[in-house]
């Protein structure tokens, strides 16, 4: 193997290279994440996937989201979480409800409005739905068999304070797993 450059025309070995990346990789360098999915596909045929990694949502939000849109049809998972966004019905708090409000008119104790998150699982539930129509399953009757959020890589940002001093604060990213079946 030759360079172009003539200051860099000496033969190069191919075992160099491979010793060096192998050398890197062990020392976690050249790592990239192989991401794989939590939920195990019965029949593949039928089955359609998709994940939002290192999303910018609260990953309690995406808990309680996922809990609840899990066993829906996409349509009306994608039509809760359109009123979820505009503030027209609310997400249950079950597992994350330390001092949430009560919204005892809709027929649970704890739940708020999470936008943010509603918006995000919105688009992947959006490209679910295109991932189903790619593969010629019915988008109508897909349903969620497998909705997860994990906690992703933390960032550390620093609040300034008096004195010339700064506090630590950490934006935790999620990621988000979905799986639909298409039913009969």
């Amino acid at each position: 193997m030759q360079y172009s450059n003539p200051l860099m025309s000496f033969p190069l070995d191919r075992r160099l290279f491979s010793w060096a990346a192998a050398t890197l990789q062990s020392l976690g360098v050249l790592t990239m994440p192989i991401w794989g999915y939590s939920a195990k596909v019965l029949d593949p045929e039928r089955t359609v996937k998709c994940a939002g990694r290192e999303i910018r949502i609260s990953p309690k939000a995406a808990t309680e989201i996922c809990k609840v849109i899990k066993g829906m049809k996409l349509p009306e998972a994608k039509k809760l979480l359109e009123d979820v966004a505009e503030n027209k019905r609310s997400i249950p708090y079950k597992r994350y409800n330390k001092e949430v409000p009560h919204r005892p008119h809709q027929g649970f104790h704890a739940g708020r409005y999470p936008q943010k998150a509603a918006i995000r699982i919105h688009k992947l539930l959006e490209e679910l739905e295109a991932n189903a129509e790619y593969r010629g399953l019915d988008t109508e009757k897909i349903k969620i068999t497998s909705a997860v959020s994990h906690r992703g890589m933390k960032i550390k940002k620093f609040i300034p304070r008096a004195f010339g001093r700064a506090s630590p604060y950490f934006n935790i990213l999620t990621h988000v797993e979905l799986v639909g079946y298409e039913t009969e």
